[in-house]
């Protein structure tokens, strides 16, 4: 990986998502005491009910997935580094806990959610997905879906001013894992690599 050539944009958001996460933290209604074996996030006021489309342009919803653990992460697939990275080992790490626990990596779904829905239509998400895992769920939307479901997860995206290579998005790069309620978990740790993801989903998926 070179983050020498990475542009500055995405540079920066790589270096500090748990930056971006502490300012979500911050207005969301997480309790005011944890018990040290609570999950970090328990509380906290990330996630709920989106209605977005998959690769077949089919809506789907948040509810569609109650009963399964959701790693859900927020990209781009014109993203030059970061995004393909932290979907790599998220997709990794949750293939290294599957080889441990095949009954319980069953019960997990991995999400990947577009920022950018003016390039990243249904199809292109759908064969960004399938790069990686064909567990992977892609979804996009309508600039508004996009944003309604961003928001809910207390994602930040901006578009970035047009060059001669197209333009890249800032945005959030947190991977959360949500519980069968949907109710979240903790974040995933694909800055620390593969094992660390898979060590991570051992402590919290039963």
């Amino acid at each position: 990986m070179n983050r020498r050539a990475m542009p500055r944009q995405i540079r920066n958001f790589a270096l500090a998502p748990f930056a971006a996460l502490t300012l979500a933290l911050s207005a969301c209604n997480a309790p005011a005491t944890q018990q040290a074996d609570d999950p970090p996030l328990a509380g906290a006021d990330i996630g709920g009910p989106f209605e977005l489309v998959n690769k077949d342009g089919a809506t789907v919803r948040w509810s569609d997935f109650a009963g399964k653990y959701r790693i859900v992460y927020f990209g781009f697939t014109f993203c030059p580094d970061i995004c393909p990275t932290d979907v790599g080992r998220m997709i990794h790490g949750l293939n290294g806990f599957a080889k441990q626990h095949p009954d319980l990596a069953a019960k997990v779904q991995p999400i990947f959610i577009s920022v950018d829905p003016e390039r990243d239509t249904p199809a292109v998400v759908g064969e960004f997905a399938a790069a990686f895992s064909d567990d992977l769920i892609g979804l996009t939307g309508t600039p508004e879906q996009v944003k309604a479901a961003a928001d809910t997860f207390r994602v930040f995206y901006s578009r970035g001013e047009d060059t001669p290579g197209g333009y890249l998005v800032d945005h959030s790069a947190i991977v959360y894992l949500f519980d069968p309620d949907g109710e979240p978990i903790a974040t995933l740790p694909t800055d620390q690599g593969a094992d660390a993801v898979a060590a991570e989903l051992a402590k919290w998926v039963n």
